[in-house]
């Protein structure tokens, strides 16, 4: 498909959020939800790291949880 060029309707509330955004006066809106779906795209990729980071560091403290348990649970299985 070309990049061709479309027309979109906008609320007139949406079309004044649109406006707030820009950072400068001769920005189009295409800049402006271009740049917004940038900003969601790189939050998505950073949430996706963290929450890996988190997943990985959350692992490392059940395996030493359940390298305390196992110690334990054997020995209370052979006092039966």
């Amino acid at each position: 498909m070309k990049n061709e060029i479309t027309t979109i309707q906008l609320r007139e509330n949406v079309k004044r959020a649109l406006e707030k955004l820009k950072e400068k006066q001769n920005e189009s809106y295409e800049d402006v939800i271009v740049k917004l779906i940038d900003k969601k795209n790189k939050d998505k990729k950073e949430l996706e790291r963290m929450l890996i980071q988190e997943c990985k560091e959350m692992y490392g403290e059940n395996l030493r949880i359940v390298k305390e348990w196992e110690g334990t649970l054997l020995d209370g299985e052979e006092r039966e």
